[in-house]
């Protein structure tokens, strides 16, 4: 069990007591008694890294399915095959472009698929060729057209691999 202060994200969802008391509580049942060769792996602290260390994993788990492992498209193994691996690689472009992009977009670093999508990937702005060069013009008035700017400069001087 674990108590710790409710931040604003929780406290729509607090109980009276929570509410009364100031505190969130939350409990972990587990089977784990001990993992025999790790020192420590009994104590109750090490339990509740080992379950909040998880968390990690199941938010993968919810971007990938955002990215389109939710619905396969077929009955055939060999067309799923294709999909799986597309959808794979989609998360993670995702993955390090917030990583290498946007890692200091308080907004954009940590946001779901779905918002990244509505943000950057939706742009409204227009490819023009001239002179054999393309320019990409961006309305001013669009709200992330810096966040999309300083993503797009930062993924270009990442140097091709070698």
């Amino acid at each position: 069990m674990r108590r710790t202060k409710p931040s604003a994200r929780h406290a729509k969802n607090l109980t009276a007591q929570e509410k009364r008391t100031g505190w969130r509580y939350a409990i972990v049942a587990t089977n784990i008694t001990r993992i025999h060769g790790v020192p420590g792996s009994h104590q109750p602290q090490w339990l509740d890294a080992l379950h909040r260390a998880h968390a990690g994993v199941e938010d993968r788990v919810r971007t990938n399915k955002a990215m389109g492992l939710r619905n396969l498209p077929s009955k055939d193994w060999t067309v799923n095959q294709g999909w799986i691996l597309a959808a794979n690689i989609a998360a993670d472009l995702d993955a390090w472009t917030r990583l290498l992009g946007l890692h200091d977009q308080p907004d954009l670093a940590h946001a779901e698929p779905d918002t990244l999508r509505y943000r950057l990937l939706h742009l409204p702005a227009k490819l023009a060729t001239h002179a054999r060069r393309k320019t990409l013009s961006i309305p001013d008035i669009w709200p992330w057209a810096k966040a999309f700017q300083l993503c797009w400069q930062r993924l270009t001087l990442i140097p091709p691999p070698t």
